[in-house]
Parts: C-alpha cells; sequence; structure tokens
C-alpha cells in the first residue's frame, strides 16, 4: 500500500515556461533559440544547463543566478506556474490519508517560493537545501527520511527517467513517469522507462485512483 507520494518539481509540479524565458531575456537572445537549446540537450541526455553554457560559452551560470537575483530579475513563482492538475490532486491524495512530499531539483529560492503557494503538501523541500541533488543516492536517502514509510510503500513520481524513474527504482522504491514537459514526452515510451517505471501517468488526477485500485 502507497504510503507516501514524493514529487518531483520542474515539469511535475511546475511548468519551467517561465524559469527559461526568464534567462532567455537575461541574456538577451530569444526565448525561442533557448527553448530549442534546451530540446536540443534534453534529446541528447545532457543536463539542462548545458542549453545556457550553449547560449554563452563561457558563462559562469552560478554568478548569472546571482547577478539576477540582485537585479531583481530572479526565481519567481506563482500560481499560474503551477500545472491546472496539481492542487486538485494533492488535495486527493492527502484526503486519502497519503502523506504528500515535493521535493526536487531546485534552489533554495525554489523552495521558499514553493512553500509560500500554501500547497497541500506535508513537507516541501530543494536540492539546494539538502545540499545534495538527483540523480545522486543520496539525495533519495533523503527522500526515505522524509518519507516515513517503508521504500516499498513510498512512490517517487517525476519527468526525468535519468534523474527520477531509475535512481527512484535503484533506491527501492516504487516510482510513476509522468508524460509532462521535453523530458517526460522525449522519453514516455523508452523502454528503461518502461523497465524502471511502476506506472505511467499522463496527469497527476491518475494518482489517487492507481493508489486505491
Amino acid at each position: 500500500m502507497i504510503q507516501t507520494i514524493v514529487f518531483d518539481i520542474g515539469e511535475t509540479i511546475t511548468r519551467d515556461d517561465r524559469y527559461w524565458a526568464a534567462w532567455a531575456d537575461w541574456l538577451d537572445i530569444p526565448r525561442h533559440t533557448l527553448s530549442a537549446l534546451v530540446g536540443a540537450v534534453v534529446a541528447r541526455g545532457q543536463d539542462n544547463a548545458e542549453a545556457l553554457r550553449l547560449a554563452r560559452p563561457g558563462i559562469d551560470i552560478a554568478t548569472e543566478y546571482d547577478a539576477r537575483e540582485a537585479a531583481g530579475r530572479g526565481e519567481f513563482l506563482d500560481e499560474s506556474d503551477l500545472y491546472d492538475d496539481v492542487r486538485p490532486a494533492l488535495t486527493e491524495l492527502r484526503r486519502l490519508g497519503v502523506r504528500v512530499v515535493i521535493a526536487g531539483n531546485q534552489t533554495p529560492q525554489a523552495g521558499a517560493l514553493l512553500r509560500g503557494l500554501d500547497l497541500p503538501a506535508d513537507l516541501i523541500v530543494t536540492s539546494g537545501e539538502w545540499g545534495v541533488a538527483k540523480p545522486h543516492p543520496d539525495f533519495f536517502r533523503r527522500v526515505l527520511d522524509v518519507a516515513q514509510a517503508p521504500p516499498a510503500d513510498t512512490l517517487y513520481v517525476g519527468d526525468h527517467p535519468a534523474n527520477d524513474s531509475v535512481p527512484a527504482k535503484a533506491a527501492g522504491l516504487r516510482t510513476a513517469h509522468i508524460r509532462r514537459g521535453p523530458w517526460g514526452h522525449l522519453w514516455a515510451d523508452d523502454p528503461e522507462v518502461a523497465a524502471a517505471a511502476d506506472w505511467r501517468i499522463d496527469s497527476l488526477a491518475e494518482l489517487a485512483a492507481l493508489i486505491t485500485g
């Protein structure tokens, strides 16, 4: 029985549209150009930060991030950044008695912004706050620490096979791959995803029926 569901953040809970648009505006390049570069690195199986390095060779991403924050053009999230199924799905899961955790590769600032949205979750935490990021096994050890349930009773939901389904499965968790965002769509039918995912879903609204069926 699934007692705890842990959700990835980017392209599972939140849309990445604003994130990449803000970077494109900061680097003064067309938004479509950066979006296409993100698609290219996704197809290569590279970290999405490589898109910024392709757009601006030699960029120091941490320095530019700090400069954006100092200029008042840093990270921002509001209700419009959430996928439409997030609040109703998480609300229903908690009604069913499931512990809901949101934990993904994001900055401490993103964690604070998400907590400010008052989502129906028991815990929201980011890799930046933990000091370890996916797909490192220590991230999933931390997930299990906060899940408060055995690995076999804990479900990790995410869109990125290499960061979510595969390492979560290796840590003993149940997994659900969501066909959402560029990573989720590109690899939805990949044999490795099929092997690693206990379930493959198109919406978070499917989860309540899956765990009670």
